[in-house]
This record gives structure tokens, sequence and C-alpha cells, in this order.
């Protein structure tokens, strides 16, 4: 049986491993303490929270759980509880211990101050960027894409409006490509996919389809083309120095690239009917995207709806500014209603027609409920999920702010049940 799994899983966890050859594909993870693993970074007192050490520890063993399963080379986390900081530690490593790399390889430890790439929990940012222009009168929500960018205009997408592509909803979910121009590569030309996006036919306009990578292009170039400043320079002023951040940028600069965390391809294999499902979404095959991820062209890359580097702490920070309605430090980063227009449900939980289960969406946020991504009965909540288990969310019922930050990307495997109990956890204990 595999440690930390509940009993009543165990069958079927060794089933799946069996399957799918999981046992190969599994991080080397010691038996006994995780202790010489784990590294803890500045934490407040539970009880300066309102919380018991007792709570904090059932959260840490749920923590070390899914560590146990085997998914992940290394795993940060952060927690803040009515703004304090109370759990802030990396268990695991940042490189060396994957199940591709050698048994001999140098392994070396993750830290809570290593940078992560939050995949698609960076559309979170992006969008809090496009709110904050609209906040400044720079752009209107409702008004067409095209007033701000002319050439999007074309074939169909006229009436496509800023708040379509912060929902998910304005039926341009993916970028429309010849097989051999689907490389990550690509991702890195940016005027290459803006002329893409722009030639591109509008599938089924206000149909809910997530759009893993053109929403982000699409809100970068309205906020530089609005400002005459970069993304990165917009995203610079208004939100990374302003929160006080190290990195929370958008790709890595040299200088700390010797300290990122890889990523790794762990789980079982990913097959049909899911392979194509996750290729559509992300332009190229699972695999070759987490190897990309580890090159220096995707961390020289500026892609808004997937390439923010970012601690745990930085990221539950960010959510933090939100929940405390975009005040940091004394300073007003956001306006109030702001926020409460960025996160606020857009409809009602329903079939997502590029992820093909059931999606809530806020112009930019995907939404907690009864049964969601941070756990039962977190109606309230708000944040977003990274390729494939990388968190980030604020709950405002629980006075929490969050951050999951993992290496291994896998879909499937025994690492979904620790994952999920987590969370729950999560909630119980911060009620």
């Amino acid at each position: 049986m595999v440690r930390g799994i509940p009993e009543a899983f165990a069958h079927v966890v060794a089933a799946s491993q069996r399957l799918a050859g999981y046992g190969d594909s599994r991080v080397a993870v010691p038996a006994g303490s995780l202790a010489e693993l784990t590294t803890i970074g500045e934490e407040a007192a539970p009880e300066s929270a309102g919380l018991t050490q007792a709570k904090i520890d059932k959260i840490v063993a749920d923590l070390e759980c899914l560590y146990r399963s085997g998914a992940h080379p290394g795993m940060t986390f952060a927690l803040r509880k009515g703004g304090k900081l109370v759990l802030n530690r990396a268990i695991g490593h940042a490189r060396g211990n994957a199940p591709s790399d050698a048994r001999d390889a140098e392994k070396v430890l993750i830290k809570p101050e290593t940078p992560v790439c939050l995949f698609s929990a960076s559309k979170a940012v992006t969008a809090i960027l496009a709110h904050k222009l609209a906040e400044e009168g720079g752009i209107e929500l409702d008004a067409p894409v095209a007033r701000y960018w002319p050439a999007f205009g074309r074939k169909g997408k006229a009436l496509i409006t800023v708040r379509d592509i912060l929902s998910h909803r304005a039926g341009i979910p993916g970028i429309e490509l010849e097989k051999h121009e689907r490389s990550v590569e690509k991702l890195n030309d940016w005027d290459w996919i803006c002329d893409h996006i722009a030639n591109s036919k509008v599938g089924r306009l206000r149909m809910v389809a997530y759009h893993a990578i053109t929403g982000g292009f699409v809100l970068g170039e309205i906020i530089q083309r609005v400002t005459g400043k970069s993304i990165v320079d917009y995203h610079e002023e208004k939100l990374r120095k302003p929160l006080g951040m190290k990195h929370f940028t958008y790709g890595l600069p040299q200088k700390y690239r010797g300290d990122v965390a890889e990523n790794a391809v762990a789980g079982m294999p990913v097959l049909f009917p899911i392979a194509p499902v996750v290729q559509r979404a992300l332009i190229v095959p699972f695999n070759e995207v987490v190897t990309a991820s580890n090159t220096d062209a995707f961390m020289d890359a500026v892609i808004p709806a997937g390439n923010i580097y970012a601690t745990a702490e930085e990221t539950s920070r960010f959510f933090q500014m939100l929940l405390d309605g975009g005040v940091y430090n004394g300073k007003v980063i956001l306006k109030n209603e702001t926020i409460h227009r960025a996160v606020k449900p857009v409809g009602y939980p329903i079939p997502d027609a590029t992820l093909m289960i059931p999606m809530h969406y806020s112009e930019g946020m995907m939404m907690g409920g009864p049964m969601s991504l941070y756990g039962p009965f977190t109606t309230g909540a708000y944040g977003h999920l990274g390729f494939m288990n990388i968190l980030g969310w604020a709950d405002p019922k629980r006075d929490i702010s969050c951050a999951l930050l993992v290496t291994g990307k896998a879909i499937l495997g025994p690492h979904l049940v620790p994952w999920m109990k987590l969370l729950a956890t999560i909630g119980t204990q911060t009620k």
C-alpha cells in the first residue's frame, strides 16, 4: 500500500499503478520522517491567527501525505489566516529527484524562497491587471476588444468584449495553428501569436470554454496598446513593486535560474481520451510542455496566461491583498469595488467545452462552491488552478489566503486523493 493514502483507496491506487506502470514514474520518497526534506520559513504562531498547533499539525500531516504520493519532486505551501503567515514551508527537491533523473544526480532541496512557475495560476494576476486598467479608466470591460486592438475584430470577432475574454466566453479558446507551428518556442514571439489570434475565426461566442493561452495574450495586448507600456512594465508598476515582491515576474531573470524549481512528468501516462483534450488546451503534447518549461526559451518568454514565477508566500500575499480589499501595508493597490467586480461569479457552474468538466468563473478567477478546487463548502472562495495541481486562492469565509505550488506534472494517479484531502483539511481546520 502507498504510504499516506487512506485504506479505502489503497486497492484503487495499487490497480492504477499496475495498469500504468506508475511505480517507475514516482518520486523517491523516504519511508521515515520527512524532516530532512522539509524547510520551514518564517511563520507566525498559530495562536496569533486564532488557530491551534494541533490544527496546523493536521494540515502539515496532509501536506506530507501529498508528498508521499510520489507525484511531486518538490512542493511549497503558504497559508495566511487573518493576514498572519502561519505556514510557509517546502518539502522535497527543486531538482535532482524527478522520476527521470539518474539516481546519482545532485539533489537540491526546494525551499520556501524557491521560485516556481505558476503556469495558469498566472491568469489571476493578468486578469487583475486588466481590472486595474479599467479602474483607472483606460478600458471599459463591456467595450469590444477591437476598440483597443482593431485587427482583433477580423473574422467575426468584432463583438467580443473584454469581459468575454476575462470570463472565458469569447469563443477563441485555442489558437489556429498548423502542425509544424505547434511548439512552445512560438509562445516567445509576441507579435506572431497576436497576429494568429487576430486572424483566428470566432467559435461559439458566449459559450464557456477555457482559454488556456489566448485570453492572456489578448489582455496583454490591450494593456500594451492602451498604456504604451509592456505588460511586464505595467505589472511592475501596479502590482509587483507595490507588493514588495522579489519574484512574481513574467518569465524569470537569468540571475535566478540557478534557483528555480524544475518541473517533471510524473503520474500515470496521459493517454486517450485525456491526451487530445490536454493538447487542444496547451497547443502541444503534455510531455513537451513540461520539458519546454525548464528551458531558457520559456523563462525568457512573456506568457500572460502561464509563466509567472513566484514563491508560495508571494502568491499567498497577492491573494491576501485581494482579501484585504486591495490594501497592502497601508497602501491602496486596488479599489475594493474593483476586487468585488473581479471575483463576482458570472453565470452558474456549467460544463466547460475545453476542459470537459463543470466550471464556474468570475471575470478572471475560478470560483469555489459546495464542492470545488478549494475543497468542500468553499462557496465564495476564488483563485486559480495551475498546471496541473498548483493552486492559489483566497477564502473570505475562512479569512485565509493560500498557495500550493508543486513541480510534478500529473493528471491522474494516487496523488489526487491526498490532494483533495489536504484541501478539505485546510477548510475544516481554518474555520
